[in-house]
């Protein structure tokens, strides 16, 4: 049934289109005697003309018409045409407002004073009530606000060629220039029939470079669209012109059809991606579409590429200043990848067409196409490689290039998952080609391959993958720098790739490779800064040092983190010193102190650690004052604010430790709600409402520590969940179980802490074993198995196997001096428990 109703339909539609009677009156003048004249108004006539005949109108045009023609037009159109089902009158040429009246201007419309360019210009009523008399609906297109009729100067205000030069106008009455505001002004009563405007009320529209206005060539294309009711292609009409105007022209409309038409009635394709993207356009807010506009204005760029990325993503419903940075994340994308496009010449005509068109689609946001395009590139190179043996190596590389073009406009889009694919597609090509003699820049186009597939695959959170395409991103680079040993360049991007991978190292537990390739970085940084010791390279240096220091951390040795930091905190202040309006530096040295706090709290310096992580605390605030929006300066104060508490604590000030864990706390819970996706500021938020919980539990107030201890480690559960290779996030799980059992154990419910305590032994002693060289570890399970204890889990066993983790440690001077006061406590329990060591 649902099959016939569908033909039935179908017929019915076919049938009236060809029933219904069509009829419209095209006016246009560029030839103008006394104001400016034009050069595409007649153009465009004949392009709507043509689109009008073949969707069945009978079309009268005239052009280039004084009033009183103009008049006799509009009269012979209402005798003639009259009884017709549909009624469209299409004027393109001069338009203004005078006093709430829209008039037309004739070519011998004359501004030499406000009674006569009344007198000789044609009010829009007259029009209105014309094609109300004589058709069942009404359609009133106006491109007729082009530039300022009244300009002195040759030139165009909206950018177009010199239309008038060498064409003298009269002279302007200064009551004209005060009066008639070029543009037209809303109509407000718009019964039975439907006014599409060429520009915004008040607005004036560009006469075009190209033979045709935007406005006149879009509605001759989009007009036929099978299928789209009038107001839904004047919606295409309107996003097309503000799209290739970059924001300044945006057609309006005003709507009084009582009944839906339907210029091109059948319906036999899905529309093309451009014309769903324009569609989606309509509907985006005026906030968000100056959002897109200020980016695509900063990055030279065209709009609906950002429309596109900002439509994929959902990027509406984001939080505004996520946005802002997906929008800008785009922005750089498509930058990229348009100059690449422009950039990386193919010796095939066919292939280099293709790119050139898909550049093209890019810009009008047509991702599909553009990737549909370079497909076919990339199986013209494909062919041309197999069949051409002795073209082999440049085939292969030019569609490997076009697989990482490809890429980069998937990046620009915001879909990783085709990102990755197409980067990958490439590196596989580079490995057909490997052990020839390739071009530098195509080895470092593979290195850069692989380094996106790595930050691609951590930001979707797959680290294992990740840390193999760094594996890949150093192989490649070694091979660079090994061939041209003297290019400082290559041996830097050797030291970045090593950091690459060590970073996922440390972050999935590997503490001893990690440092190790840290190292290697710090060496090949040294050498590097020999040769060229310029601030950009020793920044670089001073990093190297920062991240030996945290892995070194993580080990449990404090002192050889500490030496890091100092080593790295030398480096900021010399930076510092020498650029000292440059706030990078300063927020370095900030996080320097931060880190040099750190270590000496391990190494149970208190005070020196509250001064330092004060000097950072009071460096980060200034920052913060200058850049208020900064998400990462308002994190940084988190992590200070944090340790000063802790300290606090430590030093025996628990009432003073209360308000910065609570600061801390209402800061991180303000970045969450800024970026819930955020997996380092849940983080934050999870620690800080755990220090909260502490400052509770020490003021006596059980039932708080315990709601916030349960909220943290919800968050702790959703992290670890996500990503279970990230150890940091298991060791969080498993600290968070024993600090709950420690409130319940408090509270007097032995079992339900002795259930934490034993969730937390499990994953604590997995950890271990998994990486027995980090001493952090260790020190975690040995403390689980003092909390079992404690909870009355076979104290002697659990007690025993502590106390030899901990000797064990401290016999290798593996144990980090904060928890040597362990050993006491086991120790102790033993003895009161009645157990031999």
């Amino acid at each position: 049934m649902r099959f016939y109703l569908a033909v039935i339909l179908a017929i019915f539609f076919v049938s009236a289109a060809h029933a219904e009677r069509r009829v419209a009156l095209i006016l246009a003048a560029d030839d103008y005697r006394n104001v400016r004249p034009l050069k595409n108004a007649v153009n465009d006539s004949r392009t709507i003309e043509s689109a009008l005949k073949k969707l069945g109108f009978d079309v009268t045009t005239e052009a280039n018409r004084d009033l009183k023609r103009m008049r006799r037009a509009l009269e012979d159109f209402r005798d003639d045409a009259a009884g017709a089902d549909v009624a469209l009158i299409y004027f393109s040429g001069h338009g203004v407002e005078i006093a709430g009246d829209n008039r037309l201007l004739p070519v011998d419309a004359d501004p030499s004073s406000l009674d006569r360019l009344k007198a000789t210009t044609l009010p829009l009523e007259e029009v209105r009530e014309t094609v109300t008399a004589v058709g069942k609906i009404g359609l009133v297109v106006l491109d007729a606000c082009r530039n300022d009729p009244f300009g002195q100067s040759g030139g165009s205000e909206s950018g177009d060629s010199k239309s008038g030069e060498g064409r003298g106008v009269l002279s302007i009455a200064p009551e004209v220039k005060a009066e008639a505001k070029p543009g037209l002004g809303r109509m407000g009563r718009a019964e039975n029939v439907l006014f599409a405007f060429s520009a915004a009320p008040g607005q004036t529209a560009s006469d075009g470079a190209s033979g045709n206005s935007e406005f006149s060539a879009a509605l001759a294309r989009f007009l036929p669209t099978d299928g789209l009711e009038i107001r839904s292609v004047l919606t295409l009409v309107q996003q097309q012109v503000y799209d290739l105007s970059r924001g300044k022209q945006l057609p309006y409309v005003e709507s009084g059809l009582p009944q839906l038409f339907f210029a091109a009635q059948t319906s036999k394709d899905a529309l093309p991606e451009r014309d769903r993207l324009l569609l989606a356009m309509a509907d985006v807010t005026p906030d968000l579409r100056v959002e897109v506009e200020a980016v695509a204005a900063n990055a030279d760029m065209p709009l609906a590429p950002l429309y596109a990325a900002l439509i994929t993503s959902d990027g509406k419903a984001m939080e505004p200043r996520r946005r802002r940075q997906k929008l800008q994340e785009a922005a750089d994308a498509f930058t990229k990848v348009r100059a690449d496009l422009r950039n990386f010449a193919s010796s095939d005509p066919q292939v280099t067409a293709l790119r050139q068109q898909a550049e093209a689609q890019l810009a009008l946001g047509s991702f599909d196409e553009a990737r549909a395009l370079l497909g076919k590139a990339a199986d013209i190179d494909g062919r041309s490689r197999d069949d051409l043996k002795t073209r082999f190596i440049e085939r292969t590389l030019s569609e490997a290039t076009t697989h990482y073009l490809a890429g980069g406009a998937s990046r620009a889009q915001l879909r990783y998952d085709l990102a990755i694919e197409d980067y990958r597609k490439a590196v596989a090509l580079y490995a057909d080609v490997e052990g020839f003699h390739i071009p530098d820049d195509a080895r470092y186009q593979q290195t850069l391959s692989w380094e996106l597939i790595g930050t691609l695959e951590t930001t979707v959170g797959h680290l294992q993958e990740a840390g193999k395409a760094f594996d890949s991103m150093v192989q490649s680079a070694e091979k660079r720098a090994a061939a041209e040993p003297d290019k400082i360049d290559h041996q830097r991007d050797l030291a970045v790739a090593e950091n690459k991978v060590a970073d996922v190292k440390k972050a999935t537990g590997d503490t001893a490779g990690a440092i190790a390739l840290y190292e290697q970085a710090l060496a090949t940084m040294k050498a590097i800064l020999e040769k060229e010791p310029t601030l950009g390279y020793l920044r670089d240096y001073a990093v190297c040092f920062n991240r030996i220091g945290d892995a070194m951390r993580g080990s449990g040795d404090g002192p050889s983190a500490l030496a890091n930091y100092r080593s790295a905190l030398k480096v900021a202040e010399f930076l510092v010193e020498k650029a000292p309006d440059d706030d990078g530096f300063r927020r370095d040295l900030s996080v320097s102190h931060s880190k040099v706090g750190l270590a000496l709290r391990l190494t149970n310096d208190l005070e020196g650690s509250i001064a330092e992580y004060e000097v950072s605390l009071q460096i980060t605030e200034a920052l913060t004052k200058k850049m208020p929006d900064d998400a990462e300066l308002q994190r940084d104060i988190t992590v200070s604010l944090t340790a000063i508490g802790d300290l606090q604590r430590l030093t025996g000030h628990n009432e003073k430790a209360f308000e910065p864990y609570q600061r801390s706390v209402d800061i991180a819970r303000k970045l969450v709600a800024r970026d819930p996706g955020n997996t380092l500021w849940r983080r934050d938020l999870e620690l800080a409402l755990g220090k909260v919980a502490d400052g509770h539990a020490e003021a006596g107030d059980l039932d708080g520590a315990l709601s916030n201890r349960r909220s943290g480690q919800a968050i702790a559960e959703y992290l670890a969940e996500l990503d279970p290779d990230n150890a940091e996030w298991q060791r969080d799980l498993a600290v968070g179980h024993n600090r709950i059992g420690d409130v319940l154990m408090s509270k007097g419910d032995k079992i339900g802490a002795a259930a934490e305590y034993q969730a937390g032994f499990v994953i604590a002693n997995t950890q271990s074993q998994a990486d027995p060289g980090n001493a952090q570890r260790t020190v975690d399970a040995a403390y689980s198995r003092y909390k079992l204890a404690v909870a009355g889990v076979d104290p002697s066993t659990n007690l025993k196997a502590a106390l030899a983790m901990l000797t064990g440690l401290k016999s290798e001077g593996r144990l980090p001096g904060a928890n040597e006061g362990w050993i006491g406590m086991v120790e102790k329990a033993m003895a009161e428990a009645g157990f031999a060591k």
